[in-house]
């Protein structure tokens, strides 16, 4: 598998989508710079408590789903559509958007302080801060190829 962007550097990533500016156009996909941040925003805040998630699926097809997609190298596919993309922006700008980014990632970090603490991924179920941290770090990576911040 490529090398994953490390979520817990946040120095590094920081300063990796600092590289994005509003004219930066995707390699594939059609969302703009600022939909693909406040999409990772929701997601992390999924994961830290602000937003409260469900997982529709069957309890087996969750536990089957999240060990493929945690436990194994299989990367998030290309053009992977999951919905329409919102009409617009909950962040004044892009800058705006990291920077909520940044500041909900440490929301996470404080989060799972407490042992045995666990968050519901929609498509994989409970998961715990190593699952969580490991597929930040996939979805992460996914994004910033999508960007080309990373070799993909």
């Amino acid at each position: 598998m490529s090398q994953l962007v490390d979520t817990a550097n946040r120095k590094a990533l920081h300063a990796l989508l600092l590289q994005l500016n509003v004219d930066t156009k995707p390699l594939w996909g059609k969302m703009t710079p600022q939909q693909m941040i406040e999409h990772l925003i929701e997601n992390v805040q999924y994961a830290n408590g602000t937003l409260i998630p469900t997982c529709d699926r069957p309890e087996d097809v969750a536990y089957k789903a999240k060990q493929l997609s945690i436990y194994t190298d299989v990367q998030i596919p290309k053009n992977l559509f999951l919905g329409p993309l919102p009409d617009e922006y909950c962040y004044a700008d892009l800058q705006t958007a990291i920077e909520q980014l940044m500041t909900d990632l440490q929301i996470f970090d404080q989060y799972f302080k407490t042992p045995g603490t666990t968050a519901i991924h929609g498509g994989f179920g409970p998961m715990d801060y190593n699952e969580w941290v490991i597929w930040h770090s996939k979805h992460f990576t996914h994004h910033l190829k999508q960007f080309g911040l990373l070799e993909g």
